[in-house]
């Protein structure tokens, strides 16, 4: 039900259909009337109460208004849940009450939505290479011999171009050619525009895009062994050690053994150590050890 307003009170009659009823006659202040059914003004006509600038439909208008203004604040608070839902499940945590978002899972089966794509260009990593080191961005392990060939990696999250050294462990272990699984130690710097929180959930990030990305739509689980603060060069930095099992058709190795290090090589900037090693060449453990204990941060 609506009221008139008649330039100083609401009328004490009332309707149901404010557009096609004239308000009664109700003395102004000033000895005016509200306007007669021929000078009102209509929705779309142009007219006005006195003194109000105000079409006969404007409580019905404001009301819309209101109902507007409560959608908008509804749809603003549900955005800020599913933004909230999408950081406390990237860092591990959930939401009481939130049911799961797609894109979300931290077991590798997806990649998380938060998880950028690798570098697509063909550039060298930022600090090039260094006789007897293998430097991608700020950080370089000593060059491993023996079976261990140097090549580049195009697929770490946040990452520039990577330097990394490989060990191929089983060739074209799905039928298709080229399709070799290797073991292998890498570095990168990341790009992650004002950085992390810290270095552990840096680590513990990027080890879930790791998982998405390098495994794509394999299941994988994981049997954690080591988190703990790691400094590099006096750079704080945070390793993960975990035990990953898989089940790849016409893979042989049905896990392997991962060691992440993020280390934080300036006030936003941020470089990437990893290694895995699949369990059937475990002997190739201490070389990736080996490397990360050499670890320095280059200029």
């Amino acid at each position: 039900m609506y009221r008139y307003w008649t330039g100083s009170a609401w009328t004490e009659a009332v309707t149901p259909s404010p557009q096609s009823t004239p308000p009664p006659f109700v003395p102004g202040p000033t000895g005016t009337s509200a306007p007669s059914p021929q000078s009102a003004g209509r929705p779309g006509a142009g007219g006005a109460y006195p003194g109000q600038g105000q079409p006969y439909g404007y409580p019905q208008q404001k009301r819309r208004g209101v109902i507007g203004w409560w959608l908008a604040g509804a749809a603003a608070l549900l955005a800020v849940v599913v933004i909230v839902a999408m950081v406390v499940r990237s860092m591990g945590g959930t939401v009481p009450g939130i049911p799961d978002l797609p894109g979300l899972n931290p077991t590798a089966t997806t990649s998380p939505d938060i998880c950028p794509p690798g570098d697509d260009s063909s550039a060298l990593p930022s600090a090039g290479t260094q006789t007897g080191w293998i430097s991608g961005g700020r950080l370089a392990f000593p060059a491993l011999g023996g079976e261990w060939v140097t090549q580049f990696d195009n697929r770490v999250p946040w990452g520039d171009l990577a330097m990394e050294q490989i060990v191929t462990v089983q060739e074209d272990f799905d039928g298709t050619p080229g399709h070799d699984w290797v073991a292998s130690v890498l570095v990168s710097d990341l790009h992650v525009g004002d950085g992390f929180a810290s270095t552990k959930i840096a680590a513990e990030t990027v080890l879930k895009c790791v998982l998405g990305i390098y495994y794509s739509n394999t299941t994988v689980t994981q049997d954690p062994i080591s988190s703990s603060a790691h400094e590099v060069d006096g750079h704080k930095g945070w390793l993960i050690e975990t035990q990953l099992g898989f089940d790849i058709p016409g893979l042989e190795t049905k896990g392997e053994r991962v060691l992440l290090l993020v280390v934080q090589t300036g006030t936003d900037a941020y470089a990437l150590f990893y290694a895995s090693i699949p369990d059937t060449r475990k002997d190739l453990i201490p070389d990736a050890r080996q490397a990360m204990a050499g670890l320095k941060v280059t200029p």
